[in-house]
């Protein structure tokens, strides 16, 4: 690492202003603080000094989703070779869903980090850390079927729309990410609806309805997953969003590293379990009445969202308080999505984005409550 360090240094100036590729000084800049944390300090002014930067806490939370990836993966090819009725082992179930997952991730870095740079050039500012994830997030959330050019359109409207216009990372009210799937889903439904399983090549006898699915449809007593299945993610759906399991592995890693809000999560679990058991108790239909409320919480994407789309520090409420209030409304917002609206069996893109967008107002609330408790203290004091 010495050695690159060293060299970056001595074609540093080259990039610098005045040399002879000044005008790549944005993309030269993104790549050594990619590599290495930069040397600059501030000047004036306080501010908090810590040993991770943006980069690293953008690298952290990939890290995090390696294991639902992984997964994700061998799902694609489990469920292929189950749709037609074969067996295959674990490599070939892998190299499978690598096959069909691989591109979509190459599409999503290739052209969400081209759109970045290109903007960070004509602007001549640096470019932003906050694709690194979002580059990850676009391929874990998408069916494997989805072309690669529609992975590419969405890929450019998340970036450009989803942030670029509210002036790039840390400025965007709502998930770059979920902006991309809500592209999609809106421009070209036939290929986002949810309640088709998302297998590529399935046999043509092959029913293909996720679970969600089933329900959406259902007029009589549906068979669900079993609740090992549901929790291990041996179910279809979408690359990332199966497997509860290795969700809470990403979710232990981004608590332990304090990256992610503990405060978030909790409170989107609890107000989806605790609308899904109001729902059993009224049971007025099939999916009130045939879907215990633990089931809310490991079937489509409500773990996925809950841990690695609501907890996004940029999009979230910010006061400790608001983020009890932010996330269990989101939990809230799935489940009722999921159960009164028959034409979308999924939920959580819809909250998140909703709840994305009144997350500065519920601050704002909290805020001047406690400005007001404050202010009634001490007129006490004074009385």
């Amino acid at each position: 690492m010495k050695a690159l360090r060293n060299y970056i240094d001595k074609i540093k100036p080259n990039f610098e202003k005045g040399g002879k590729f000044h005008y790549l000084h944005s993309t030269f800049d993104a790549f050594e603080t990619f590599l290495f944390v930069p040397k600059t300090v501030t000047k004036k002014g306080s501010h908090i000094r810590d040993a991770i930067d943006l980069k690293r806490t953008m690298f952290m939370v990939v890290v995090a989703l390696i294991p639902t990836l992984l997964f994700g993966i061998w799902n694609v090819g489990y469920q292929h070779h189950l749709s037609i009725g074969a067996t295959a082992d674990v490599f070939s179930n892998f190299i499978y869903g690598l096959w069909w997952v691989l591109p979509i991730i190459v599409v999503s870095y290739v052209v969400g980090l081209g759109t970045e740079f290109v903007f960070a050039q004509l602007r001549g500012h640096e470019v932003n850390e906050g694709f690194l994830v979002s580059g990850m997030l676009i391929p874990l959330i998408v069916p494997v079927t989805t072309p690669l050019w529609m992975v590419a359109v969405a890929t450019i409207f998340a970036v450009i729309i989803g942030k670029e216009v509210f002036g790039g990372t840390g400025m965007n009210i709502m998930n770059p990410a979920l902006i991309a799937r809500a592209f999609l889903f809106f421009a070209y439904p036939s290929k986002m609806s949810g309640d088709k399983v998302w297998i590529a090549d399935k046999a043509d006898a092959y029913s293909g309805a996720t679970p969600l699915g089933n329900l959406m449809t259902a007029t009589d007593k549906v068979e669900l997953p079993s609740v090992a299945d549901a929790f291990f993610g041996f179910i279809p759906g979408s690359v990332g969003e199966t497997s509860t399991f290795a969700i809470l592995i990403g979710a232990a890693i981004l608590l332990y590293t304090g990256i992610a809000s503990w405060r978030v999560m909790f409170s989107v679990f609890a107000g989806g379990y605790a609308l899904g058991w109001l729902f059993n108790t009224v049971g007025v239909n099939v999916y009130m009445n045939d879907v215990p409320a633990y089931y809310h919480l490991i079937l489509g994407g409500f773990a996925f969202g809950a841990v690695f789309m609501a907890t996004d520090p940029v999009t979230a409420a910010q006061t400790n308080t608001g983020k009890y209030i932010y996330g269990f409304l989101i939990g809230v917002m799935a489940v009722l999505i999921r159960v009164l609206n028959p034409a979308y069996p999924e939920g959580m893109m819809l909250a998140i984005l909703l709840l994305n967008v009144f997350a500065p107002l519920i601050d704002h609330f909290v805020v001047q409550a406690n400005i007001k408790r404050r202010l009634r203290r001490a007129k006490q004091i004074v009385a």
